[in-house]
């Protein structure tokens, strides 16, 4: 990801006030210095002080590709020298409205005895200046615009500040780039998980590869035995495999496994929704029986796998990935309004990375709802604080992030061979339901580990989307 950079200034200013540009342009040096230190991908073009090098610097944005702009205000600029850049840029921009100190040092400012030093001295705290000018233009020319308030030094809210943004453009850059692939066909009657795919170009970008089960069943077959043997070894290194599970069951998991991972290098996949109900064709069917484990290695090694044809958990997953979080596929289980938790889970693959412990792996006699029987993973999420995160279709058709924070919690949970934490909310768990369900998500959605809804937030905007915080 490239990261846009400039300053702005007022070309007249450097003949008037001595030494005025080359403290304000260390003062972008110290922005530069520290955005670096976020994201190495730096594009500075310098100080603009002219419309002729707003427009040479929209255009250099442009030919550079940049996801994301700041724009540092170091001193009163005229807003014909930054409308350009960011009308040509074509990217989301924020406003940097940093101060160089905490505050004026009024005794050495009277000591000048110059009034032109003074002026001087006044510019180069006058950052705040121009803000409502180039906010005002930006509103009115219809540029959707961010910003970040404080100052340059000593100031860590700010500068989480900025880093949130560039994690969120770094999420958007993921997804702008993400090919996600889709296997199989929907889960038939579950209105909810239908998707209009257009619309998520529309939203994320990206491309969806509509793939067939017949294609995995056909990589499968051209796994050699050394690499079953291997991928065996490296289910028992990476899981608790139970001892109930037979050789033969874990044989057919990893040559499926072998097969994902052969799948995913020919289409550069980032990210799977799949379901098939595998009847009529044995190889189709032996091929879905035992795809838990290999989609676990893949979701916890950045690939996230979405069951039942979820296209937009798949999204909330790789979201919730990429943001470093984790996020493994969820939903509701039931309630315990004894201890004031909600039990939550899904059948099917796990994230192992945000586990609590290793991942155990247990046979099921039937994969409920489901064809067949195979090996599961049964897991419980990391304790301490979550986050979920939905991508719900509204009516019309647009995409919305509904964003939810709390706690998973200690405490008994149901050990049926699938994933199973206990969850508890600040707003406790039977209005966390009705505010959640109130905005009509799907029934699914992706939990990760650490509270990151003002990332989630800033994706939002980065993305034009809405985002919907419930607690």
């Amino acid at each position: 990801m490239k990261i846009g950079l400039f300053g702005i200034g007022l070309e007249a200013y450097w003949e008037q006030f001595e030494g005025l540009k080359a403290r304000l342009e260390g003062y972008l040096s110290v922005v530069e210095q520290k955005l670096a230190a976020i994201n190495p991908q730096i594009v500075n073009l310098g100080l603009i002080d002219t419309t002729d090098k707003a427009f040479e610097a929209g255009a250099a944005f442009r030919r550079e590709d940049v996801d994301l702009i700041f724009l540092y205000v170091t001193t009163y600029a005229l807003s014909s020298t930054v409308l350009p850049v960011v009308q040509r840029a074509k990217a989301p921009v924020i406003i940097l409205n940093l101060a160089p100190e905490a505050s004026i040092d009024y005794a050495a400012f009277r000591q000048l005895n110059d009034r032109t030093k003074m002026t001087g001295e006044w510019l180069a705290h006058c950052s705040a200046c121009p803000v409502p000018e180039i906010a005002n233009v930006f509103k009115r020319t219809g540029i959707k615009f961010q910003q970040v308030t404080g100052m340059l030094h000593d100031d860590p809210e700010c500068w989480n500040e900025v880093k949130e943004w560039v994690e969120a453009a770094k999420v958007a850059h993921i997804l702008v780039h993400n090919r996600m692939g889709c296997m199989g066909h929907y889960y038939s009657g579950m209105l909810d998980i239908y998707a209009d795919l257009t619309q998520h170009y529309a939203h994320f970008g990206g491309h969806i590869e509509l793939l067939e089960v017949e294609e995995l069943a056909s990589l499968r077959r051209q796994v050699t035995e050394r690499e079953i043997k291997e991928r065996v070894a490296l289910f028992r290194e990476q899981f608790d495999v139970q001892s109930d599970c037979s050789q033969d069951e874990l044989e057919k998991a990893a040559r499926t496994s072998v097969a994902l991972d052969k799948l995913v290098k020919t289409y550069k996949l980032g990210s799977i929704a799949y379901y098939y109900k595998g009847t009529g064709n044995i190889d189709n069917e032996d091929t879905i029986n035992s795809i838990i484990l290999g989609n676990s290695l893949l979701t916890a090694h950045g690939i996230p796998v979405a069951g039942e044809y979820e296209i937009k958990n798949a999204q909330s997953m790789k979201i919730m990935d990429s943001f470093g979080a984790g996020g493994s596929f969820t939903e509701y289980y039931a309630v315990d309004y004894k201890d004031d938790v909600i039990l939550m889970g899904h059948d099917g693959p796990g994230h192992i990375a945000i586990a609590e412990g290793k991942c155990k792996v247990k046979p099921l006699a039937v994969y409920h709802g489901k064809v067949g029987h195979g090996l599961s993973v049964e897991m419980s999420v990391k304790k301490g604080p979550v986050t979920l995160l939905s991508v719900t279709e509204q009516a019309g058709g647009k995409l919305m992030l509904l964003v939810a924070e709390g706690e998973s919690v200690a405490g008994p949970i149901l050990e049926i061979g699938n994933t199973n934490s206990r969850y508890k909310f600040p707003i406790g768990a039977r209005r966390f339901m009705q505010e959640w369900n109130s905005h009509g998500p799907a029934h699914h959605c992706a939990v990760g580990i650490g509270h990151i809804s003002s990332k989630i937030h800033k994706l939002g905007q980065l993305l034009n989307m809405d985002v919907v915080r419930v607690c």
